[in-house]
């Protein structure tokens, strides 16, 4: 890992939500604060409800933290108008859902060329680049089929292909592979770490899945709202 700055970092961070017919608030987040080096791999491991996926909705600019600062690559998310944030992430954030969020009715090749499109990437250089991230993760042949057509294992896949192809430098990774059998999502799992090694990217890990954790470089556990050193006991 390098020692230059921080690819992330997350400054005194509180999240809170209202109760249904209650003027009281339920405090998620309280106040967490940590740093993601350029290549890291982190593991964040914490109980059912315990606030996983409100923190990376806040780390990735897909929620708002009531206060607190987000920073990656040195801009500070909160401080970005909606139209420059979504921008901003498109080039700098990649992530990886549990469930693909794959369009059912684009192909492989056009679920990854997608964001480049959105990018304003040249459309004869979008496609060679989605061609040759499909073929990275072995799904040259499938470039055509939509993803009712394909395996859970091989939508992962897709979904894997398309953060490569924007060469994103900051990769949120939400149980990617909680939907998938203990065989496949290693194998999807190989090639996620192995490619964004290859990238240089960072990769923040949210999962339950203690063996997963293990092969990152360093784990933290999100525990009654702030984040501790080490896997759940």
């Amino acid at each position: 890992m390098s020692s230059s700055k921080p690819v992330l970092r997350v400054e005194s961070l509180l999240k809170s939500y209202g109760l249904n017919g209650s003027s009281e608030r339920l405090q998620v987040l309280k106040g967490i604060s940590f740093e993601v080096a350029p290549g890291e791999r982190l593991a964040i491991m914490g109980r059912s409800g315990g606030g996983k996926s409100t923190l990376l909705g806040c780390l990735s600019g897909l929620d708002r933290a009531d206060s607190g600062a987000v920073e990656v690559l040195g801009q500070d998310l909160g401080k970005m108008p909606p139209q420059e944030l979504n921008g901003f992430r498109a080039r700098s954030i990649g992530i990886v859902f549990q469930q693909f969020q794959l369009l059912d009715h684009f192909t492989a090749l056009e679920n990854v060329r997608l964001p480049l499109d959105l990018a304003g990437v040249d459309v004869k250089d979008a496609d060679e680049r989605a061609a040759e991230k499909l073929a990275r993760v072995g799904l040259g042949a499938r470039s055509d089929h939509f993803p009712d057509q394909m395996s859970r294992g091989e939508c992962q896949r897709v979904a894997i292909a398309r953060v490569l192809a924007m060469g994103c430098p900051l990769v949120f990774a939400d149980e990617p592979t909680g939907s998938l059998d203990v065989k496949t999502g290693k194998a999807v799992m190989d090639l996620l770490f192995d490619s964004l090694k290859e990238a240089g990217s960072s990769i923040v890990l949210v999962t339950h899945d203690p063996e997963l954790a293990k092969r990152c470089d360093r784990i933290l556990r999100i525990e009654d709202g702030l984040l501790v050193e080490g896997a759940l006991a």
